[in-house]
């Protein structure tokens, strides 16, 4: 039992003198990843020899950076109303599962400070399937439900001019069934708050945009959208996107809105392309 005791005594001692303090990470909304870096030092009082402490060292970094990924997942948005560390409150099951996703954390790099000490980044995948933490959150739908149809008599536009983009010449509009995919231009709207499930609403309120439309295999592999501060990191949505403009942000921040006339637009081409069908969607911030 004393043996038992004095393990416990030297494993406090490691994380204690780990670089501690609050993660300052965030998700990598564009690459769908979340990365912390963990820094340690050895107790002196444990030392034997400069190989050990560079073992305690790493264990104390290996210690810190968990704790840092378990600080960001718990803060991770599913959905505009609920945070994984919500979801882990209300249920067992889900809080058992995203522990064993943060304990599944892969080592991307690691190597000892100059002046001692150790450092070890870790990432998680927030979607991927094996590993990604999208699978412990977003529920599976029963089924399918159909993208929503433009009204009967909506006439799309014969030459339609998209919002100015800086750093952006968008190609001539060549026709109904000839873009690649969908960007949401958020600017100037306030910082969007990116969410694993997004949705997208027109002026009525109505989603024209969300995770239950959707593949659920593909989307837990994929996830549904990015987030990109520029076209330059908008490759998601094809080389030919339909770009429109949000006129406001409904849902905490978390869910742009359409006019009508721009849902109904985005409505009518993906009935003819399946760019939301192939989650191709962009928000720009």
């Amino acid at each position: 039992m004393l043996g038992k005791f004095k393990l416990l005594g030297v494993l406090l001692a490691i994380i204690l003198f780990a670089v501690s303090g609050k993660a300052d990470a965030a998700p990598d909304w564009n690459s769908n990843k979340i990365q912390v870096t963990g820094m340690g030092v050895a107790n002196p009082a444990l030392v034997r020899s400069p190989a050990h402490a560079a073992m305690l060292a790493r264990r104390a970094a290996v210690a810190d950076a968990y704790r840092q990924m378990a600080e960001v997942v718990n803060g991770v948005q599913v959905d505009a109303e609920t945070t994984v560390e919500q979801m882990m409150l209300t249920s067992d099951i889900v809080k058992t599962r995203i522990s064993a996703v943060i304990k599944g954390a892969v080592i991307v790099s690691e190597g000892e400070l100059s002046g001692g000490g150790y450092s070890v980044t870790m990432e998680l995948p927030l979607f991927g399937g094996n590993g990604g933490l999208a699978e412990t959150v977003i529920e599976r739908p029963q089924t399918i439900e159909p993208f929503p149809m433009p009204a009967p008599d909506y006439r799309p536009p014969t030459d339609y001019t998209p919002p100015a983009i800086p750093d952006y010449n968008p190609p001539k509009y060549s026709g109904a069934g000839r873009y690649t995919g969908l960007v949401v231009d958020c600017r100037g709207l306030g910082r969007i708050n990116p969410v694993m499930s997004p949705v997208i609403k027109n002026a009525n309120g109505e989603k024209i945009y969300g995770h239950k439309n959707l593949d659920y295999d593909r989307i837990i592999r994929e996830g549904m959208a990015s987030y990109a501060r520029g076209m330059g990191e908008a490759d998601r949505a094809g080389s030919n996107p339909l770009v429109v403009k949000a006129i406001n942000l409904d849902d905490l921040n978390a869910t742009p809105v359409l006019s009508m006339d721009d849902a109904e637009f985005v409505l009518y081409e993906n009935s003819m392309s399946h760019f939301l069908d192939k989650i191709a969607v962009v928000f720009l911030y």
